[in-house]
């Protein structure tokens, strides 16, 4: 099969997106099929011999004035399309996924002349050039890893400000995505959670959505042997994200022994950003190791080995590679009790714990039963790792995708022709 497969933001070190580009885009090459990665900058990390097809853009969205014309060719941004993103920029719009779809229409018929794919494969852009695509003969098929409008609630329960709300719904293209989304070839999602949330929020209804599981690469993500523990407990991810709950966790910090301690791995915390504030707030400066680099994939996986304990706080996760990446480290995890994190971890206590959403002191609890016997947490994080090997495997989500295509195709040449 001949897949392009989209992503408007390929970074692999930010978010899911490009790791779950760069490995579906390995898995249907070592199947036989034709792949090319259509991808917007920071670019993903492809195996060699895959087609990276880049589709530009002038990165406005956050810089300053003055500082979006201090560039090598700054008279591009006169172009229209160009214009129009830095324009919108300024009101606080996040335009990538509108333009990389134009742009990408913009290119569409050359493309499609030399490589004839068969299927388009969106990595959730959901934008309007998606739908010209289809029209052109392509149908598009699109994951949605969880509805936008997730984000932008969990931003409105930290700031409800009328100030707030109206950056926040600027910001996000949920308008576009609401029309998109129901208008395409097909719709698929990473967990039974996040179709439950595609169906609220789009209209989709359930039986209309396939779950494909996202994978764990068990050959990257492994116990680092002899790695030495730095702290107790570890939290992995993006704390400015509001929905990753680190507020809960650090909170929750309070109401542990004065010797248990947490590393924060983020690449990025403001001075004056979340974490900070929390910290000096609760009086955590010597309880809180924060690892505030980027990292490469083998200097995250030893990262996992410098813990005891795997906390996932978050509000919702469509599918959580963090939770699912420690489990693969061997760690055991203890995760709220929402979206898709008990689908990952798990409901019976083998592998970790789950407590409610939001609650300092259930969380505090259980990362102190889970603590209290080392032996037991060690024979968790074994569990952890046997299940992701058994139920989150890169190949069969690459396969079973295969099948939504071949369905989808199949449904498009019953479809009659329009007189």
């Amino acid at each position: 099969m001949r897949i392009a497969l989209l992503t408007y933001r390929g970074n692999m070190f930010c978010g899911g997106q490009g790791i779950y580009a760069a490995h579906l885009a390995r898995e249907w090459k070592r199947a036989g099929h034709d792949v090319h990665v259509i991808a917007g900058p920071p670019l993903p990390l492809l195996d060699d011999g895959i087609p990276l097809h880049v589709i530009p853009n002038e990165n406005v969205f956050g810089v300053p004035h003055p500082d979006f014309v201090r560039r090598e060719t700054p008279l591009r941004l006169l172009w229209p399309l160009n214009l129009w993103e830095l324009g919108v920029s300024r009101f606080g719009v996040f335009p990538e996924m509108q333009t990389f779809g134009l742009r990408l229409l913009l290119r569409w018929r050359e493309l499609q002349r030399r490589h004839r794919f068969d299927v388009v494969f969106d990595n959730q852009c959901l934008s309007w050039g998606l739908l010209g695509i289809q029209a052109a003969g392509t149908p598009v098929v699109s994951v949605i890893h969880h509805p936008l409008h997730i984000d932008r609630e969990a931003d409105f329960a930290i700031d409800p400000t009328l100030r707030k709300k109206i950056r926040r719904t600027l910001y996000f293209p949920l308008f576009m995505q609401q029309v998109v989304a129901p208008r395409l070839a097909r719709i698929v999602t990473v967990s039974e959670a996040s179709r439950r949330e595609i169906e609220r929020y789009f209209g989709i209804p359930e039986k209309g959505v396939d779950v494909v599981y996202n994978g764990t690469d068990l050959d990257v993500f492994h116990p680092v042997v002899g790695q030495p523990i730095e702290a107790d407990l570890l939290f992995v991810g993006r704390t400015e994200d509001r929905k990753k709950g680190i507020g809960t966790l650090l909170e929750a910090m309070t109401h542990l022994p004065e010797n248990v301690t947490l590393k924060i791995v983020d690449g990025r915390i403001p001075e004056d950003g979340l974490v900070p504030r929390f910290i000096r707030r609760h009086g955590l400066e010597r309880r809180v190791i924060l690892h505030e680099k980027l990292l490469t994939v083998p200097e995250l996986v030893a990262q996992y080995s410098t813990a005891r304990v795997a906390v996932v706080p978050s509000f919702f996760e469509g599918f959580g590679f963090p939770a699912s990446e420690a489990m693969a480290c061997g760690l055991p995890v203890i995760a709220n009790a929402v979206g898709a994190l008990p689908e990952v971890v798990g409901t019976d206590g083998q592998t970790g714990r789950l407590v409610p959403p939001r609650d300092p002191r259930a969380l505090a609890a259980a990362i102190a039963d889970v603590l209290a016997d080392p032996e037991r947490a060690a024979r968790m994080g074994r569990s952890a790792r046997a299940r992701v090997a058994r139920a989150f495997r890169w190949e069969e989500a690459a396969a079973r995708l295969v099948d939504v295509f071949e369905d989808t195709l199949r449904a498009a040449h019953r479809r009659p022709r329009a007189a």
